[in-house]
């Protein structure tokens, strides 16, 4: 692989799996070219049917979830669990000590996530500024990874729970692009607001669907264009027509 290569890493949403939210990148991926290496992970948690339905809290949501019967690339999986309270971020931290893994043997430069993935990309990124707050995440007590050039949270929103206050609060301040739906109704623009009151150096971009990772071709250029240069003044993706689900598995409706 050339050295000058970008490696990012790629968070899928809740009940997803790295191989289903690859397969639904698969546009912006081609777009990107050689690169531009989007780095898609798994989840550690496999969920059961149980988790799913004690966190989806409606039909049409629990119909968006991938089939738990299905084969090991294809389970659901997750970042946390959520506690029917909504306060904790269970398996969060394990979650965290499996991307420190990860950042300790290669060199990323972003982050790119979907939904409960958006929420984990900003997470990642405010720890890796402030990664102390964890001692846990630290290797003979330094920091895996120096802190990322960008973090991009499409559908993204800020967990309710104390360690996610300890990573947050008061702020993060890598540069961060915030891709929001305007007729999101699984990550409303209230739900996506605690996010951006964190992000310090945040861009947001909004396209005219739902909750899923934009794709049409103003989009793919506008995500390759922005991969490439995370720091420059590459311009917004523009008016267009709704893009289709391409990434679209929902993350429950939990209060921000």
């Amino acid at each position: 692989m050339a050295k000058n290569v970008k490696k990012v890493l790629m968070l899928h949403g809740f009940a997803q799996s790295g191989t289903i939210f690859s397969k639904r990148m698969g546009a912006v991926r081609k777009a990107c070219g050689k690169d531009i290496d989007l780095v898609f992970l798994d989840a550690p948690h496999v969920l059961t049917p149980v988790d799913i339905a004690e966190t989806f809290n409606s039909p049409q949501e629990l119909g968006a979830a991938e089939d738990t019967n299905a084969e090991p690339a294809l389970q659901p999986r997750g970042w946390w669990k959520f506690d029917p309270e909504r306060k904790r971020t269970d398996g969060l931290e394990e979650s965290l000590i499996f991307l420190r893994d990860i950042l300790r043997k290669d060199h990323y430069e972003g982050v790119f996530g979907f939904s409960q993935g958006a929420a984990m990309a900003a997470i990642l990124a405010a720890l890796l500024e402030r990664p102390h707050v964890l001692p846990e995440f630290l290797v003979d007590g330094n920091p895996p990874h120096p802190p990322l050039t960008f973090c991009v949270a499409v559908a993204g929103f800020r967990p309710r729970s104390p360690l996610c206050d300890k990573i947050f609060l008061p702020s993060y301040s890598t540069p961060t692009l915030h891709v929001l739906g305007r007729t999101d109704v699984i990550v409303v623009e209230e739900r996506s607001k605690t996010l951006l009151d964190v992000s310090e150096n945040k861009r947001i971009e909004y396209h005219d669907g739902g909750h899923f990772v934009p794709s049409k071709a103003n989009w793919r250029a506008f995500f390759r264009d922005y991969l490439h240069n995370p720091t420059g003044d590459v311009p917004s993706p523009g008016p267009g027509n709704v893009s289709q689900p391409a990434s679209g598995t929902a993350t429950p409706i939990t209060p921000a």
